[in-house]
């Protein structure tokens, strides 16, 4: 069924009141529609910008009180994975902006390219984070029982990071806080990386839909939303990679 089509409620009434095939009964226009559905968009982009603001309050408070142990525990990531996944991210933003314009312009071919692009860019995402999680694992940086204080106490034992930072040895109460900061480090980029398995989840429905022409007949609020949600998440990533990675990595 085209846009151009309508259908007519009411008729029964002596109303007739014609609206698009993809317009909910209780909107008076699809203008109204779009509006409210936006609406309801930004007010949970909203809740999601003071969820992570209460984590990067956090990170900050404890940054302050317990900088030399955040300052070496930051040493110990590695900055080639998290500039690897910031240019995966930008690029699959953009891809995901071209598949608004491609839904905007109509062009079925080009929208699915765009999502599936996208789709694929997420999972390389994720699975580079998978990978620092794993070397987080072999180094016994995960916060809890087996948490290793040796890289801190010892920085020379981490040979690579050694001979790269030179850093000093903290000591035991100071080493301590650094596991403050790896729970902080895996509390947000694991939460991001659940934003990220969501759109993704997402992505593969709407590849699913573009394939069947859902979003080239003029209805668009759902890939222009979604692209909203997409670009939210990645600038949370641009915010997270220099505070976690790149602050004090000359110290």
């Amino acid at each position: 069924m085209s846009d151009s089509q309508v259908v007519v409620h009411g008729a029964a009434e002596g109303t007739h009141h014609e609206h698009l095939p993809y317009q909910r009964h209780h909107f008076e226009t699809y203008a109204q529609q779009s509006d409210a559905t936006n609406f309801a968009m930004w007010l949970f982009l909203l809740t999601e910008i003071m969820f992570f603001g209460g984590l990067f309050t956090a990170y900050l408070i404890y940054r302050n009180w317990y900088y030399p142990a955040f300052v070496q525990a930051s040493h110990q990531l590695q900055i080639f994975w998290g500039t690897a996944n910031t240019a995966v991210l930008i690029t699959s933003s953009f891809t995901m902006a071209m598949g608004v314009w491609s839904a905007e312009m109509r062009k079925k071919g080009a929208l699915v390219l765009c999502l599936v692009i996208t789709f694929v860019l997420g999972i390389v995402f994720l699975g580079i984070k998978t990978i620092e999680y794993k070397e987080k694992y072999d180094k016994h940086h995960i916060p809890g029982l087996h948490y290793s204080l040796q890289s801190f106490l010892n920085p020379a034992s981490d040979e690579e990071v050694y001979k790269e930072y030179h850093d000093k040895p903290l000591s035991l109460d100071m080493a301590r806080h650094t596991e403050i900061y790896f729970f902080l480090y895996f509390a947000m980029t694991g939460m991001h990386a659940l934003h990220m398995i969501i759109g993704i989840a997402i992505l593969g429905f709407m590849i699913f839909r573009a394939q069947a022409g859902a979003y080239t007949t003029g209805h668009v609020t759902f890939v222009e939303n979604f692209g909203l949600y997409w670009h939210f998440v990645d600038i949370i990533w641009i915010y997270l990679f220099p505070l976690l990675y790149l602050i004090s990595r000359h110290q």
